[in-house]
């Protein structure tokens, strides 16, 4: 081994759950089956084999829901990237699809954003577009160039 190489240490740990609170009061709870931590010069945290996370609002009920098979959250940052099948879903049936996300706990009211394409489903609809920002509770959400909009029959969704 040379001397001027560098290995990083990695811890691993199986079947993690972490949970994020303000003020005493829960905001999400990160899942995941395997978690890996780098010492590297910016410490990060990796979930390789999928991530689930759950969003509280002040009542501490889940509000959001998300899922992705790949996400890594550089600690410094508090900056979550998300990749591979992202979806995302709040308690009124809104259901967000893209292939990369962002979850920043710093800029609050636009926690979730992309710059790739998106598609975002309701009970009446399916808008798509590149770009997108959105609040954690995915209640208030802008696509920056929209693509299109499909009118979802009533008859496809569950009563």
């Amino acid at each position: 081994m040379a001397l001027t190489s560098r290995r990083i240490g990695v811890e691993e740990a199986n079947g993690v759950s972490i949970n994020y609170t303000l003020g005493g009061k829960i905001k999400s709870k990160l899942t995941a089956p395997l978690m890996k931590r780098y010492q590297d010069t910016i410490p990060y945290i990796e979930f390789p084999k999928t991530v689930h996370g759950d969003f509280y609002n002040d009542q501490a009920a889940i509000e959001t829901k998300l899922d992705a098979r790949y996400g890594r959250y550089i600690e410094s940052q508090s900056n979550v990237f998300l990749r591979d099948s992202v979806r995302v879903f709040n308690n009124t049936g809104d259901t967000l699809y893209c292939a990369e996300l962002y979850w920043d706990r710093s800029h609050v009211g636009k926690e979730f954003h992309t710059d790739k394409a998106v598609s975002i489903r309701s009970k009446s609809n399916t808008r798509e577009g590149v770009g997108f920002e959105a609040s954690q509770d995915l209640h208030n959400w802008v696509i920056y160039k929209p693509t299109g909009i499909t009118k979802v029959p009533a008859s496809e969704f569950p009563q």
